[in-house]
């Protein structure tokens, strides 16, 4: 699992930990929505690589997926090593180049290649049979997207047989699927290998002066080069216990306005992602909290309130509040993401913003009212989304 993304867009809350690291919907961090994808599909022996600021994100594994190791399985943070000489990753290709003796450990015939971030179920044994059916080198995810979408998205091109005929990042113009000139076939960044293959190729990749030695800019391209890449339609994977509105739902989370909206995602009374199903669970932190309370009447409604969190004469609406929470009586909170610890006031207005762990929202104080004067002190996104970062004192 590539999980190294020092995730520039989603400042503030990278300012103190790496992008897989970041909270998301209320219990987890968005690492564990892939580890439970891997985990559910039987990917049993994985490996995180991790580079940018990955103390919270190696404590979170080590706390959160520890595993017995009864039948050889596990799951461990690797960080760079500088393996083949005194440097850090400098890309991601480069990251599974240096951790090569991982591979070499186990010998597997195929490597399933996972990006650690995005939000989704999906069933990877689904496509490791697919992979192995087209007799590709390298098969990649791909999911449906309007083509007015899919310009900052890897796009690729793909024959009826499958073979990926053209691979380009972040086209100006994204080719169209074959049976509909609206939509675009946009990587997942997921992939699986068949590992003599993906050795050769990061190899070849390595020796190569001009590469920036990325999974997607470098590696694939070079398997579509060769007639050696296979499309693998998210559409095909079926997915235990998915209901027909959350069928096929992924999201990429690497803006602020792309986080929050998909925090909005869960809070509907249909929402479009559903937490709730049980035959493949999103697994994520435990933590010995009492159960949420709610304090003298108030209001709160289409939203998520974490274990420990204690809401009190107030009004929530469709917002996700963490655990460990404290809203006072008389704050008013609509559309917000409050994150772990944070405190809200009495008295206090909250609109349409991220609140990151331990923020502390002072009485009768107003975000996301006057956005004009939020920007002269805070992070607001273009969508108008006010953030806060870790700890800090809102007055």
């Amino acid at each position: 699992m590539l999980a190294g993304g020092e995730g520039k867009r989603l400042f503030p809350l990278t300012a103190d930990r790496a992008k897989p690291a970041v909270p998301f919907g209320g219990t987890y961090r968005l690492i564990d929505f892939v580890l439970s994808n891997l985990v559910n599909g039987g990917c049993e022996r994985i490996c995180v690589l991790t580079q940018y600021k990955s103390h919270s994100l190696d404590r979170h594994i080590a706390q959160t997926w520890w595993s017995s190791g009864f039948h050889g399985e596990y799951i461990t943070s690797v960080p760079a090593q500088q393996r083949l000489g005194k440097r850090w990753f400098t890309g991601s290709a480069d990251a599974i180049l240096q951790s090569l003796n991982l591979v070499y450990d186990e010998d597997p015939d195929y490597l399933v290649v996972f990006g650690a971030d995005h939000v989704y179920r999906m069933d990877p044994a689904q496509m490791v049979a697919a992979h192995i059916e087209s007799g590709a080198g390298a098969t990649v995810a791909a999911i449906r997207v309007p083509r007015g979408e899919a310009s900052s998205l890897g796009c690729i091109d793909a024959d009826e047989s499958g073979q990926i005929t053209r691979f380009v990042e972040k086209p100006a113009d994204p080719p169209a699927v074959a049976d509909d000139p609206a939509v675009t076939l946009a990587s997942m960044g997921n992939y699986v290998f068949t590992t003599e293959a993906l050795i050769e190729a990061l190899r070849r990749d390595s020796a190569d002066e001009d590469s920036q030695h990325d999974m997607g800019g470098n590696i694939i391209p070079a398997f579509v080069e060769r007639g050696d890449a296979a499309v693998y339609d998210f559409r095909d994977n079926d997915v235990p216990g998915a209901t027909d509105r959350d069928r096929g739902y992924w999201r990429d989370v690497g803006t602020i306005d792309a986080f929050f909206d998909a925090h909005m995602d869960l809070v509907s009374p249909n929402p479009v992602f559903t937490l709730y199903n049980r035959r493949w669970p999103i697994r994520g932190e435990t933590s010995n909290l009492p159960p949420a309370k709610f304090i003298g009447g108030g209001s709160v409604q289409n939203s998520v309130v974490g274990a420990g969190s204690i809401v009190k004469a107030t009004a929530v609406s469709g917002s996700v509040i963490s655990t460990d929470v404290v809203i006072e009586a008389g704050a008013v909170v609509q559309n917000c993401v409050v994150m772990p610890g944070a405190r809200i006031n009495s008295g206090a207005v909250v609109r349409n913003a991220i609140l990151d762990k331990n923020v502390v929202v002072s009485a009768e104080a107003q975000l996301g009212v006057d956005l004009t004067r939020d920007r002269e002190r805070y992070s607001v996104s273009e969508g108008g989304v006010v953030t806060i970062g870790k700890g800090v004192v809102v007055g």
